[in-house]
């Protein structure tokens, strides 16, 4: 049983793994001349592989694809994920927000640990090796340092070639051109949006705004987002961001003190100002910080002549308007990809005998919060059982 895994990532080292414990002769080729490189970017900041949170409150944040995933999930649930980090000695906790990270909070000693489990249960890699289809006799084509080279077609081929976001890591979109199947355009998930700021409000760019709550189409997410020169980012941001992608241009709303009511605001504005300058008083009696107050203003110039009720409601509820996704190679990941509809129970693509595929290659999106991490890994499991039925059967 041979297998040629194209895609070191986490959807592809899993199935790697999985399938070489089972006994089959697995070669792992990836473009970069190392592997993991996005895995390695994502634990940057912390690790977030999953969250905590109970199974029918975790399913529904991949939103349309949760049918497809539900099963998937199950198979490699995240407690088994966890479990799995464990056995590479790389213990886990549960953040306050409910994420799940490992204790060394990188991703360097878990993609260590687990290349050496793989050396060890024989797992080949190639590297610097760009994938580009396939001959007519199946042999695989791929591109290297010293020229366009083929390898003999194996028993059975996982592409897990990611979406198209962070494509100087190694994952840009360019296996569309080579998949024989129905294919829904890539777009940019996780990610900022375009927004016109005035001169001033550019000058924040790179300041986050924290402790708000950001709202759009009957949802809200708290938590903080970023000015960027051309808009805004971070992590309420992009809890929306297939929402907003779907319905631009369009408005959300940003709460910026999500703890106060109307009338805490209303009581805490008619206290008296002395001889504090407006923003200074906006800053003391409420607890707007300067990027928060000119957010203020970029709704209404003229925030200090307004009725307090007027600037209280404006204070939980700052429309602004977004008319364009950054682009995708600012995105955390990416949407769209191999229809679901077009690969089988067993992961493999149907216009494709023999060929699975699995990762963001798929057509599904998730928030950040682990939700992306985890069905990574699980579709990589997924896809190397279904190599191992379609191998029995075949």
């Amino acid at each position: 049983m041979n297998v040629a895994i194209i895609g070191g990532g986490p959807a592809g080292l899993m199935a790697a793994e999985i399938l070489a414990n089972a006994g089959a002769s697995v070669i792992v080729y990836d473009r970069k001349p190392s592997l993991g490189r996005k895995f390695l970017m994502a634990g940057r900041g912390g690790l977030n592989l999953t969250h905590s949170e109970p199974i029918d409150k975790f399913l529904p944040r991949y939103g349309t694809a949760q049918k497809f995933l539900t099963p998937i999930l199950h198979g490699f649930s995240p407690e088994k994920l966890r479990a799995w980090c464990e056995e590479l000695g790389q213990e886990t906790f549960v953040g306050s927000s409910g994420r799940v990270f490992p204790k060394a909070m990188k991703a360097s000693p878990l993609l260590r640990a687990w290349l050496n489990r793989l050396d060890q249960a024989g797992v080949q890699f190639k590297l610097q090796r760009t994938w580009k289809g396939f001959t007519e006799d199946g042999d695989i084509i791929f591109d290297t340092q010293n020229g366009m080279v083929k390898t003999a077609k194996p028993d059975a081929v996982l592409l897990a070639l990611g979406g198209a976001s962070w494509p100087s890591l190694g994952s840009d979109g360019a296996w569309t051109k080579f998949v024989d199947a129905p294919i829904n355009d890539i777009k940019p998930s996780n990610c900022g949006f375009v927004c016109r700021w005035s001169d001033y409000m550019k000058k924040y760019a790179g300041t986050p705004l924290k402790n708000i709550s950001v709202a759009h189409k009957g949802q809200t997410v708290a938590g903080e987002a970023i000015i960027a020169e051309n808009g805004m980012e971070g992590g309420a941001i992009y809890a929306l961001s297939a929402s907003i992608r779907e319905n631009l241009p369009s408005t959300v709303d940003i709460d910026l003190r999500p703890n106060m009511s109307v009338e805490d605001l209303l009581k805490k504005m008619n206290m008296p100002r002395g001889r504090q300058s407006f923003s200074t008083f906006l800053q003391k009696a409420l607890g707007l910080s300067p990027v928060a107050i000119t957010l203020l203003r970029e709704a209404d110039k003229n925030i200090q002549d307004l009725p307090h009720e007027k600037l209280a409601t404006l204070i939980k509820s700052v429309p602004l308007r977004f008319t364009a996704p950054f682009s995708i190679e600012r995105a955390i990941s990416s949407a769209g990809g191999i229809d679901l509809d077009a690969i089988d129970h067993n992961f493999m693509i149907k216009n494709l005998p023999s060929v699975f595929a699995a990762g963001e290659m798929l057509d599904w999106e998730a928030p950040t919060g682990g939700y992306l991490l985890q069905a990574c890994f699980a579709t990589g499991v997924a896809a190397a059982n279904g190599i191992m039925n379609y191998l029995k059967t075949a």
